[in-house]
């Protein structure tokens, strides 16, 4: 039976962001019925700061700083950037009263699926693709029959391998929406 990369790899992909929503959706109504609301407010404080602390990852990734394993802290990275995103999209919850968190929680959902796409799916469906270039090889098939039976998978990889060109430009505007978020909580919410 030949391997789908959509169904192999892409739908597991589909199901981690689906998790990933309904822990959202299941933790914002745990806290509105429990009469927790106020516990979001400390949860966007919380889930930022974890995300902050993945960055180290990237500083590491650069040489900005040599302490750490690479292979760990990307894992670290990817770990406390879900547990953070969680944090966050719960204190966002399902509340519309102001543009700028909003603007900011979608651009952080964006980053998210762009980390995801990076992570899951560019590394599985280039050995999806490549598994499926010397199963096709062995079987016989001439250079021109392989790529033309890989065709829709080389081009659905060669469009998840631009992944990066989205995944730092919208962490850079997420940082610059939630920069401004904070700012704005401490102007007009008076916690200063």
């Amino acid at each position: 039976m030949k391997q789908s990369l959509w169904r192999d790899h892409i739908l597991p992909f589909g199901v981690l962001l689906g998790l990933l929503a309904t822990a959202t959706l299941s933790g914002d109504y745990l806290l509105h019925r429990l009469n927790l609301v106020w516990v979001g407010r400390y949860l966007g404080i919380l889930g930022t700061l974890l995300i902050v602390f993945s960055l180290y990852y990237s500083l590491r990734k650069r040489k900005l700083v040599r302490a750490g394993n690479p292979k760990f802290l990307l894992k670290l990275h990817e770990y406390l950037a879900w547990l953070g995103s969680l944090m966050v999209l719960i204190h966002a919850g399902v509340h519309f009263n102001a543009i700028l968190p909003w603007l900011a929680t979608v651009a952080m959902g964006v980053n998210v699926v762009s980390g995801l796409v990076g992570k899951i799916l560019l590394q599985r469906a280039k050995a999806h693709v490549q598994n499926q270039r010397e199963l096709f090889q062995l079987r016989g098939m001439s250079r021109p029959e392989v790529e033309q039976a890989v065709f829709w998978d080389s081009v659905a990889l060669q469009s998840m391998n631009q992944w990066r060109k989205v995944h730092i430009p919208i962490f850079i505007i997420f940082s610059i929406l939630a920069l401004g978020h904070i700012i704005s909580v401490f102007l007009f919410w008076g916690w200063a």
